[in-house]
């Protein structure tokens, strides 16, 4: 509920930015134009400005993101640099790379120059009077304990009884208490009822979203089980090992603390990426729908009893099962069942050795239709993951979804799921089904802690190449 609650935030956050930024530069125009006595010489119309303006905000939403300006830290006040401070520099960055655009493109976008400054400032003032109403109607919600992320706070020290009194008194931190781990003297005498004699025992019973550790004993088994239930896992370090080079520090009323990242695809990254997900996939749906229909028709026309579109259940991120779509590529007397079930029911039990041994694949395996040899070849059977990347079931670069059965022998299923699965990725590019089932999970892994947007656009673009050269599909 905690995600979700700040994926609804940060889009809150993505909207407001997008009109104030509009209204600003709308501002900026009719100021210039009804305002300002002065003459001008121009026949740039406001419909007309405005819609120029509108279709460059996704380029000042990215200076905003770069920025930080979507993590909610920043947004609740938890950070050391100060939000306006942020918004300052998004104004003059965003309205500078506009100048630069126009340099170069001779578009026009200003028909003023003046109006750029007007627009800069506007900017900052307009971005800060909509997030102070945000902030209002956020903070309203989390007074009433709305969304707020439950936490449990674990350690022996004096930070424990400062942060659990903090939260217990500051709904607008956004944080509530689900349980406290520590001994009585360090927990506040309001808040004894939240004493748990053990940190399983509190995962068990606080339904908690966040674990905050207060000490420094056993982190490594701790933040193993923020990483295992994918909860954010916040250390508040001592003064001796005080440093933020291995997570985000925010501040909690007075006390810094170490929010830990599984992974940097999160906050207004996410927003983005998500955005050009749906971006994407409409734009592909419309151009793969003949294709599509295509193939539909003629899987249809060869097996009219079932449907040509296969669903299998999957996983991705947080461990959430949804189904994928798929076009049957594989006999119906053998979809949905496991290599060894199927070839021992045709009688070639001998099979099932050999097709473990190369990695679940095998060449011209009999389960597998001659429209199916041709659309798995070609990548076609995947299609309809179009659907899935709209739903928001599955991002377009990511992790390849796992089977469920996948994970009972897989010791980082975790990290895995704490993104996206993805209808591509690093594996699928770095020769698909020709590299060994460990390597494309390592592979996997390595994209999830060292995601960037650089690393998603070479992605992208390497996908292309490969499904072009059919390299590595079977």
């Amino acid at each position: 509920m905690q995600k979700k609650s700040d994926s609804i935030l940060r889009f809150c956050l993505i909207l407001g930015d997008a009109v104030a930024l509009i209204l600003s530069f709308a501002a900026a125009y009719f100021i210039r134009v009804h305002v300002d006595p002065r003459p001008y010489e121009f026949e740039s119309q406001l419909l007309d400005f405005t819609l120029t303006i509108a279709c460059l905000v996704p380029v000042m939403l990215i200076i905003l993101a770069a920025l930080g300006l979507y993590k909610k830290s920043i947004f609740l006040g938890r950070t050391r640099l100060p939000e306006r401070g942020r918004l300052l520099l998004a104004a003059i960055f965003s309205v500078s790379s506009l100048i630069v655009y126009d340099f170069f493109k001779g578009d026009n976008v200003f028909p003023v120059r003046i109006m750029a400054l007007m627009a800069m400032g506007l900017s900052f003032i307009f971005l800060l009077i909509e997030r102070i109403i945000i902030r209002f109607i956020i903070r309203r919600l989390f007074k009433r304990a709305y969304r707020a992320r439950r936490v449990i706070i674990i350690g022996n020290n004096k930070n424990t009884e400062y942060l659990a009194d903090y939260i217990s008194t500051t709904p607008e931190s956004g944080l509530r208490i689900a349980g406290i781990v520590a001994s009585k003297k360090f927990i506040p005498k309001d808040l004894k009822t939240h004493q748990y004699s053990s940190l399983k025992e509190a995962l068990k019973k606080a339904h908690a979203d966040a674990i905050l550790q207060t000490d420094e004993k056993s982190t490594e088994n701790v933040y193993k089980q923020t990483v295992q239930r994918h909860m954010v896992y916040y250390f508040v370090p001592s003064e001796s090992s005080l440093s933020s080079h291995f997570g985000e520090m925010e501040l909690i009323g007075n006390a810094p603390a170490v929010m830990v990242m599984t992974t940097p695809l999160a906050g207004g990254y996410a927003a983005i990426k998500r955005a050009f997900d749906v971006l994407f996939s409409i734009v592909a749906i419309i151009i793969a729908a003949i294709p599509m229909a295509i193939i539909w028709l003629i899987s249809k026309l060869s097996d009219p009893k079932h449907s040509p579109i296969y669903t299998d259940e999957r996983l991705t991120r947080y461990n959430r099962k949804f189904r994928c779509y798929k076009f049957r590529s594989m006999k119906p007397e053998y979809s949905g069942m496991p290599a060894e079930e199927a070839f021992t029911k045709m009688g070639k039990p001998e099979l099932i050795k050999k097709y473990r041994a190369d990695g679940d694949y095998m060449k011209n395996d009999p389960r597998i239709t001659k429209l199916g040899h041709f659309i798995r070849k070609t990548s076609l059977d995947e299609l309809p993951q179009l659907f899935n990347i709209l739903k928001g079931d599955i991002s377009l670069i990511g992790p390849r979804a796992l089977l469920p059965g996948e994970l009972r022998n897989y010791g980082d299923r975790s990290l895995i799921l704490t993104v996206k699965s993805g209808l591509t990725g690093l594996a699928q590019v770095s020769g698909r089904r020709d590299i060994p089932f460990e390597e494309r999970r390592a592979l996997d892994i390595y994209y999830v802690m060292n995601w960037s947007l650089a690393m998603d656009a070479q992605i992208f673009f390497k996908t292309i190449a490969t499904v072009l050269k059919r390299d590595g599909a079977k």
